[in-house]
């Protein structure tokens, strides 16, 4: 019988001895600077130099003054310094010049790297701001300003911060340029009004990020969008086919010399909270009622170097995450969650595996049949409630070519939710190869005390980038339960050529019949499963209106391991992108689904064993994010099971000012089968009121019919200083399934957390 030990495990073990032989690590790679990927340095006075290519080399200037960061732009350092312009468009026309002039600088002094820009406007009183609340993912769709670091200048990690004319602020982390937007950093942003557009100034303070000490220029890479023209442009060329994702593209950005960071850092940071709640539980045996309690604990994190650091986390705490947002599901498998819990959420790309996402889910996860070899939501959360995460640790790092994450936590039993202490450990190692190129390793276990051993999955994964355009991954992962003597290994290939006019997918995945990864996440189990899809999408010049047309078809096809047809999916589909960026989507399919046992989609209406044909039409319409009213209306038709389903839906948001806007949701379905007839509806909305970028309140409820329950979350978020946060939290949960008014209370909690950032 497993039990888990009062002292840190060997995997614990393993990241402590990794942390003390990363400075070891470090010093292996390249000891000199880099050569310049890119034209030559520019010779004083010029700032900026470029090649006929389009790369793109700028020079970076030492303050002798202080900056005052009022976003003003009114020292006179602006004056002596020429900026730098001259962006190219990515949309709507590749590589034309931009027809908006944007100019900036980066300055740098002993403790900070500044970013300054002047955005000039044919007519700011078009100017798109509609919000303010720090990442929010709408500030995409407004005007702004966006700068990304190469720190390392490895051509493929980074970070990225962008700020709008409000000084609505958004950052992330780029992990082989894939973006990890749950990243937070330290840092300050200003802006302000001229005669003739907008400016803006950035602070970013060297402790906030990691670079290279050896000599290094960094990469840069500047974005600018005008969304009444729905124009993007970059300091240097992007294609097109990479769409919003552009200032991930690491490999294509400038280089920037003449940055000097300081010397033997120190870096640690130490943030306990101090947590107030109280807690209603009707539905508990027995029921709780207002039961109060208070607890401590803390988060820690020390960068060892600039290349490795660690995290710990005692008595973790997550009360002031949002709820998660429902979902219809009318499948027989399950729904995939996003992680949505900080510490799990910073540096989860470093434990992405096989195309499929890591920790939170990442690329890949949403409703995807690849699984998850590391599911973070696996701690600290089942089936049944909330389990209580002792603590653990966290190891990130990189040197020579290689990438290093590790991982170990501990849980507490929990008789609410029926969970044993548990030891979870993640050990994930990437090696880069060539230009975009990656071939990597994973490692995972779970041992529980209410089990007869651990359970563990492990795996090799490889990343190819051939071109621009051309890609494949691929990976084999095999697990090891007690009890479970079948099958277990897993493997996915897959193919890709992605350009702007033309596109293809092939993709081959075996999942076996015992494969399961218990720190993962299997959407569906024991399959084989092909798929190919191919699309066409031109920009006709002349269609006035549109900017671009795309017919895309694919086949899906799912095999039980014994060669048995279970599902097939041939769709066809017809989107056109109007200039406005409103979209227009027709979508047909032509499927098959084998159900081997009975299936309850809704209540009442249980589907009997057998093979079902179904045919289904959806059309849907999404309205350009500009609008003050925006989001994706749908209708959807056709067979289900035997019988009809239709849909009905509409995901959007409405702004009500550039401070408060709502996000409603309105799913309606019914189904009409020879079993019988139901439904599964759900309505909610988020509302958010920003008082400052640092500073919002919101709410979330929700409405489920197949559960018969309303569900509250209004959460008020001030970060009262960088890094330091007051969180107020109320959830409830009400039945409505005696029809009375208002809902029955089934559950409620409200939260009061204070966190203090200390730095050392």
């Amino acid at each position: 019988m497993y039990t888990p030990r009062t002292r840190p495990p060997g995997l614990l073990a393993m990241v402590a001895l990794l942390a003390t032989a990363g400075p070891a690590l470090a010093q292996s790679g390249p000891s000199a600077p880099a050569d310049i990927d890119g034209p030559a340095a520019p010779v004083p006075p010029a700032m900026v130099s470029r090649d006929a290519s389009g790369r793109v080399t700028m020079r970076a200037t030492r303050l002798a003054e202080p900056l005052v960061l009022d976003g003003r732009l009114d020292e006179a350092v602006y004056g002596r310094v020429p900026a730098v312009s001259d962006f190219v468009e990515q949309e709507p026309f590749e590589g034309r010049p931009a027809t908006e002039k944007t100019e900036v600088w980066v300055w740098y002094d002993d403790e900070a790297v500044y970013v300054s820009a002047r955005n000039w406007e044919s007519d700011p009183s078009r100017r798109v701001m509609s919000d303010m609340q720090r990442d929010a993912r709408n500030l995409f769709n407004n005007d702004h300003l966006a700068v990304m670091f190469d720190t390392f200048y490895d051509r493929r990690n980074g970070y990225y911060f962008y700020a709008n004319a409000q000084g609505g602020m958004v950052d992330g982390q780029l992990t082989n340029e894939a973006p990890n937007n749950n990243w937070n950093g330290l840092w300050e942003v200003r802006t302000g009004e001229f005669d003739g557009g907008w400016t803006v100034e950035f602070r970013f303070p060297f402790r906030s990020i990691r670079f290279g000490e050896d000599g290094r220029p960094w990469g840069i890479n500047f974005r600018r969008v005008v969304r009444w023209k729905n124009e993007i442009s970059y300091l240097t060329p992007i294609p097109q086919a990479w769409g919003r994702r552009g200032l991930t593209k690491v490999s294509s950005g400038a280089t920037i010399v003449g940055i000097v960071p300081p010397r033997g850092l120190r870096n640690i940071d130490v943030k306990p909270y101090l947590l107030g709640s109280s807690v209603t539980d009707r539905e508990a045996d027995p029921p709780i009622r207002d039961d109060g309690t208070a607890e401590f604990g803390l988060d820690a994190k020390w960068a060892i170097t600039q290349s490795f650091v660690t995290d710990f986390t005692y008595n973790t705490d997550f009360a002031q995450v949002e709820d998660d947002e429902a979902q219809v599901n009318l499948t027989r498998f399950s729904v995939f969650f996003p992680e949505k819990r900080e510490f799990f959420l910073e540096g989860q790309d470093y434990f992405n595996f096989g195309g499929a996402g890591g920790g939170g889910g990442g690329p890949g996860g949403g409703q995807s049949s690849t699984p998850v070899v590391f599911y973070s939501r696996r701690i600290g959360i089942s089936d049944d409630g909330l389990v209580p995460i002792v603590g653990g640790g966290r190891l990130l790092g990189r040197a020579g070519g290689f990438q290093v994450g590790a991982l170990q936590m501990r849980t507490g039993a929990s008789a609410s939710a029926g969970a044993a202490a548990a030891d979870y450990s993640v050990v994930r190692v990437n090696r880069d190869i060539g230009a975009r190129s990656r071939i990597g390793v994973i490692g995972t276990r779970r041992g529980a005390a209410d089990l007869a051993g651990a359970n563990y999955a492990w795996g090799a994964d490889a990343s190819l980038n051939f071109t621009t355009e051309w890609s494949a991954t691929a990976y084999w992962a095999r697990t090891r339960s007690p009890g479970l003597d079948g099958p277990s290994a897993s493997y996915r290939g897959r193919l890709e050529y992605n350009s702007d006019r033309y596109g293809l997918q092939a993709e081959h995945l075996y999942v076996g019949d015992d494969f399961d990864p218990e720190v993962g996440f299997l959407r569906r189990s024991a399959f084989r499963r092909s798929f190919g899809q191919a699309r066409f999408s031109p920009r006709p010049a002349s269609l006035p209106g549109v900017r671009k047309l795309t017919w895309e078809g694919s086949v899906d096809y799912y095999e039980d391991t014994a060669g048995r047809l279970e599902s097939r999916d041939v769709q066809g589909m017809f989107r056109v992108e109007f200039t406005n960026t409103d979209q227009l989507t027709i979508q047909a399919s032509d499927g098959f689904e084998r159900l081997d046992e009975p299936f309850e989609p809704a209540d009442g209406v249980v589907i009997a064993a057998g093979g079902y044909d179904a045919r289904t039409m959806e059309v849907r319409y999404q309205l350009s994010p500009a609008r003050p009213v925006s989001g994706n209306v749908s209708v959807r038709r056709g067979g289900f099971f035997g019988g009809t389903i239709t849909e009905i839906s509409w995901r959007g948001r409405v702004e009500f000012s550039s401070r408060v806007y709502a996000e409603p949701t309105l799913s309606i379905n019914r189904i009409d089968t020879p079993e019988g007839r139901g439904r599964a509806n759900l309505i909610g909305s988020r509302l958010t009121y920003t008082l400052t970028p640092r500073m919002f309140v919101g709410a979330l409820v929700q409405f489920r019919s197949a559960s018969e329950r309303v569900s509250t979350n209004v959460r008020f978020r001030w970060e009262y200083q960088p890094g330091s946060e007051l969180f107020v939290v109320y959830s409830d949960g009400r039945s409505t399934a005696d029809g009375g008014f208002p809902p029955r209370l089934r559950t409620r909690t409200f939260v009061v957390k204070l966190t203090r950032l200390f730095r050392w």
